[in-house]
């Protein structure tokens, strides 16, 4: 049973081998998840080795999507996973980097804390990450704490967070810590053969930096044989029992269910010295995943955007799609359309013709917004669903001025800062800021909703809070202009009055917003934006088909009716 009272929380440390990318987030959250549903309160931070101090300057080509918190952090994408997986919030305490703590090492040199004192990497590096990794543990919230160390061992950025490991295993003891080290076990088609020797090597190099794996995880293509697990088990200072089979799954939410299989979360707990009498309650997870698995009708859905070609950089909204297609026994086929490509009016016709809803992602700077355009006007008076998130509200705005209300040169500050008629401009606490990293309106705010508004019926409710990214605005100015053109802003900051949400009357379903819901959509609370739009996108694509099939019957009878007279 989960402990009562004050918790002390016991640490897993996940850390990876031999190539980035195996899915160390995905076994961090799966087991989470295990031992979230035996009862036990868990948390799980990432620690990652670049030296930015978070990864919200970075483009999205290099690091994925810039996931968002409550609290306004802006950090690894691999937060969203463990928010899907636990359904509970993260928090800035969630995600550090080596820029993080190497400018809280040298603020207090700054300060005169270690004054006469050479600063070094050892101790004050590694006591500040060691410092990082215990925040969680010691609000006594949590029985465990799991941390993620990004990159591969041997990496040189990693191996001041290796050595803390080390350090910690040392300081709290054998049955306060556990060290998971996920590698790869390939398998060579000319042999035949799964080969163990990156697996040795990996483990190998996490000895040298003096830090013994408890388990280790392998991931693979093809299952591991007996004899395989005890090679790996003999070469690597582990029991058999503590070789876990990572095999390839059809989807994420697979994993939890395959580490189970394989006893990942018996092993942990018997290895934490943690007793837990509890079966794992997974019924509802397993209820998503038949869902999931088994639909009852496809709708394909438009996702333009500016870097389709890294689908990571658009990762949440893409599990929210999946949410979503869930919830509704449908499969969501997403396409993925650069923006860039549709600045031909034809051929944004010929491209978007086919598909049952479109949704214009979020991004920065001046490229593809062209081509963004178009698809809103394209969608708008075709009739077909439509969401736009963020920017994509934006060029919303910026489209119905220019085409509906007769505002040719209507646009947005941030691509042309000296425009005439700025329906998006700069808010006014953004003009002042020079410095780009952590500047921007970020984290959870406030919205009130207009009571017989789509907003409210999509949300039942009339004031929500949703994630924030951005620094531009529908201008007010604008608003009962837009009011009487027929694009209702329907969600309004209480405290601020920025516009968070437009709506177009007499369109079947076309809502833009400005913040990102898609931040907040887990496996078992389906975000109701993406809920609703896929539901309209069902609609649209049934009638659809009614109507071609309406059509195909009227032209057989017209056919039957010329050959008998």
């Amino acid at each position: 049973m989960a402990a009562t009272g004050p918790k002390s929380a016991k640490y897993i440390f996940v850390t990876g081998g031999v190539t980035s990318s195996l899915g160390k987030g995905i076994i961090a959250s799966s087991l989470a998840k295990l031992l979230q549903s035996r009862g036990l309160t868990v948390t799980i931070q990432k620690f990652d080795p670049y030296i930015n101090i978070d990864p919200g300057t970075l483009n999205p080509y290099e690091h994925g999507e810039c996931y968002v918190t409550d609290d306004g952090a802006e950090t690894d994408l691999d937060l969203g996973h463990y928010e899907r997986f636990l359904n509970r919030p993260t928090s800035q305490a969630n995600n550090i980097t080596t820029g993080r703590i190497y400018n809280n090492v040298i603020t207090r040199e700054r300060r005169g804390d270690f004054l006469g004192k050479t600063v070094q990497v050892v101790p004050h590096i590694t006591d500040e990450i060691k410092r990082n990794i215990k925040l969680l543990g010691e609000t006594g919230d949590y029985d465990i704490v799991i941390t993620e160390i990004g990159g591969c061992v041997g990496d040189i950025e990693s191996l001041p967070f290796v050595e803390a490991v080390r350090q910690l295993k040392f300081e709290l003891g054998e049955k306060d810590t556990l060290v998971i080290h996920l590698t790869l076990v390939p398998y060579l088609q000319s042999a035949g053969e799964l080969k163990t020797k990156p697996t040795q090597h990996s483990v190998r190099m996490l000895l040298e930096n003096g830090v013994q794996p408890d388990i280790i995880a392998c991931r693979t293509e093809h299952p591991l044989p007996q004899d395989i697990r005890r090679k790996i088990a003999q070469f690597c200072n582990v029991q058999v029992s503590s070789v876990i089979e990572a095999l390839d799954a059809e989807t994420i939410y697979d994993v939890p269910l395959l580490m189970q299989k394989e006893r990942l979360d018996q092993r942990a707990l018997y290895m934490l010295d943690l007793y837990n009498d509890k079966d794992a309650d997974l019924d509802a997870w397993k209820g998503f995943l038949g869902r999931l698995k088994n639909p009852g009708d496809t709708v394909r859905i438009g996702l333009v955007g500016k870097y389709v070609e890294l689908h990571d950089a658009y990762k949440s909204i893409a599990e929210a799609f999946i949410h979503a297609g869930a919830a509704n026994e449908c499969k969501v086929q997403l396409e993925w359309i650069q923006s860039e490509t549709l600045v031909d009016e034809h051929h944004c016709a010929q491209v978007l013709s086919g598909l049952d809803g479109v949704l214009v992602a979020p991004g920065f700077g001046e490229r593809g917004i062209d081509g963004k355009i178009n698809a809103v006007r394209f969608v708008r008076e075709k009739g077909i669903p439509f969401l736009g998130i963020c920017l994509g509200m934006q060029m919303a705005v910026i489209e119905y001025a220019r085409n509906v209300m007769g505002i040719p040169d209507a646009h947005s500050t941030e691509m042309e800062p000296h425009t005439p008629n700025p329906v998006i401009s700069m808010m006014e606490e953004q003009k002042t800021i020079t410095d780009k990293g952590g500047t921007m309106r970020l984290g959870a705010y406030a919205c009130k909703l207009k009571r017989d508004s789509l907003a409210h019926h999509i949300y039942g409710k009339m004031q929500i809070s949703e994630r924030h990214r951005h620094r531009y605005e529908f201008n007010s100015d604008f608003q009962e202009a837009f009011e009487k053109a027929g694009l209702r802003p329907t969600g309004i900051n209480p405290d601020t009055g920025l516009v968070e949400i437009v709506e177009l009357k007499g369109h079947p379903w076309f809502v833009g917003v400005q913040f990102h819901p898609e931040l907040k959509s887990t496996v078992m609370n389906p975000h109701p934006l993406f809920v609703q739009f896929v539901k309209a996108a069902l609609t649209y694509t049934q009638k659809k088909r009614t109507a071609e099939t309406t059509s195909d019957v009227l032209t057989a009878r017209v056919e039957t009716a010329d050959v008998v007279d």
